[in-house]
């Protein structure tokens, strides 16, 4: 198994879990959040991700989260579920789930707190392998592991049977270009950002697109890479000038929110649109009324509020 076993590419957002006021999932409030995404033509999501809360739900409700996102989406995008865990064994559980619920693939960051060493993150992603018949994404996620991942340990997991990809969210944009330059050809690479750079690696053919979080712009996320495929750069950099706007106001260049917590904002600019985002679980707080000006603010900035507004009123 290799890149060219998935056709995963452009704009696969990881989305949020919508739980209600009494913080419970709401299956009904992700079925219609789901349906939400395929409409806006998403190229495909991540669910259970760090967006999406992982951390917080028990086994019982990844369950439900897999199997309801299948039936409600498997055939019409690619799914890949988040499977992140402290051992290589919960991880594989939860593999079998996502495979039996429609999955393409599944996301795995190594175990977070713990900090392994290379050895111990290598053993961890080869006990995955040698379980599991799904494609595997590795994540790298300094954030919420503590490791940057160097380029030596990214090459033996990315040879393994079936790692397909690889999500890279260093906050150090040198190396991910060295290392999108190295490993492209063995693996599929998502974190490009949506512009001129982003460009840059899409025409040199060494980067397939981005797992962004919580696709809150709809449409015009996507769009930068409809537009790019149908050579019409100039455009696609009008969508990808979109996404920067919220990136650079709502998170710094490590990709962490500049207030808040990335989960509560999401769900705010999804709530703010009249769309099921729903309540953060703790230990994640609701943003404060003057945080979520700042969130209007931007989606204002951008009409996103006029624009998806009218159109739920029609």
């Amino acid at each position: 198994m290799d890149r060219d076993s998935i056709d995963w590419r452009g704009y696969i957002p990881a989305i949020t879990t919508p739980f209600n006021e009494r913080f419970e999932l709401d299956l009904q409030m992700l079925r219609d959040l789901l349906e939400w995404l395929n409409q806006e033509q998403m190229h495909g999501i991540v669910v259970a991700g760090t967006t999406g809360e992982w951390f917080s739900m028990s086994t019982e409700e990844k369950v439900a989260l897999f199997r309801t996102t299948g039936e409600t989406l498997r055939g019409k995008m690619s799914l890949i579920a988040g499977c992140n865990a402290f051992t290589a064994n919960e991880t594989i559980s939860l593999a079998s789930v996502a495979k039996e619920s429609g999955f393409n693939g599944v996301l795995v960051t190594p175990p977070p707190y713990v900090r392994p060493s290379d050895e111990g993150v290598y053993a961890f992603y080869k006990d995955i392998n040698d379980a599991v018949d799904i494609p595997v994404c590795i994540y790298n996620w300094p954030p919420g592991t503590g490791i940057d991942m160097g380029l030596e340990l990214l090459e033996r997991l990315c040879d393994l049977e079936m790692v397909v990809a690889l999500k890279n969210s260093t906050g150090d944009s040198d190396k991910f270009y060295r290392e999108a330059r190295a490993l492209h050809d063995r693996v599929r690479i998502f974190g490009l950002p949506m512009n001129e750079q982003g460009v840059r690696l899409l025409d040199d053919g060494v980067a397939d697109g981005l797992m962004g979080s919580g696709a809150v712009l709809g449409r015009n996320q996507p769009m930068f890479f409809e537009e790019y495929w149908r050579g019409e750069v100039k455009s696609a950099l009008r969508y990808g000038a979109m996404d920067r706007v919220i990136m650079n106001e709502w998170f710094d260049d490590n990709f962490i929110a500049r207030f808040g917590s990335a989960q509560a904002i999401m769900k705010t600019a999804l709530n703010l649109q009249g769309l099921p985002g729903g309540m953060p679980r703790r230990p994640i707080l609701p943003l404060s009324d003057e945080e979520t000006d700042l969130v209007r603010r931007s989606l204002e900035s951008l009409k996103i509020l006029e624009d998806y507004g009218e159109a739920k009123r029609l």
